[in-house]
């Protein structure tokens, strides 16, 4: 199993501040979270997907 990636990590990854990630998720909008304790984890194959059908809907 991969590492999970944090919110940090994938801050980083999409370029987009923390804060956009939060309220992201407060939207329902975004790659998929998912909560581990008091921590948002996210898998790097949920980000990538998310990024991927992005690409899909402006086509």
């Amino acid at each position: 199993m991969a590492p999970l990636w944090t919110v940090q990590d994938v801050s980083e990854f999409l370029g987009v501040p923390v804060n956009t990630l939060y309220q992201w998720r407060h939207r329902g909008y975004g790659p998929t979270a998912r909560r581990v304790g008091r921590y948002i984890r996210y898998k790097q194959a949920d980000v990538i997907a998310w990024v991927e059908s992005l690409h899909s809907e402006s086509a």
